[in-house]
């Protein structure tokens, strides 16, 4: 992970904010057991505003649900750039090996 990408996760797991840090812990690991944050972290293009009003009834503040959106964002983001690294270097050493 890039200085600058590690440093904004770091803040947005740990920086100050409403939701509490185990909250926005789970929303990066996809493991608050949210309807919102699943469906952030597996479909996001699906996301509506009833999504965001059930989170809403739930007793989250806006200001919550943003922050755990981007928690969950930020792991889903991570969890795909890490599978893709991987299968690059996989690729390059079965090509290498083959050389």
């Amino acid at each position: 992970m890039t200085r600058l990408r590690k440093a904004a996760v770091e803040r947005a797991l740990h920086g100050s904010g409403k939701a509490s840090g185990d909250a926005r812990g789970a929303a990066y690991e996809n493991a608050s057991g949210s309807a919102l944050l699943d469906k952030v972290a597996k479909t996001a293009w699906k996301v509506t505003d009833e999504d965001v009003a059930a989170a809403k009834a739930s007793g989250l503040s806006e200001d919550e649900i943003f922050e755990l959106v981007v928690c969950a964002s930020y792991g889903q983001a991570t969890r795909q750039l890490e599978a893709a690294l991987a299968a690059v270097a996989t690729a390059d050493a079965k090509k290498e090996g083959a050389a």
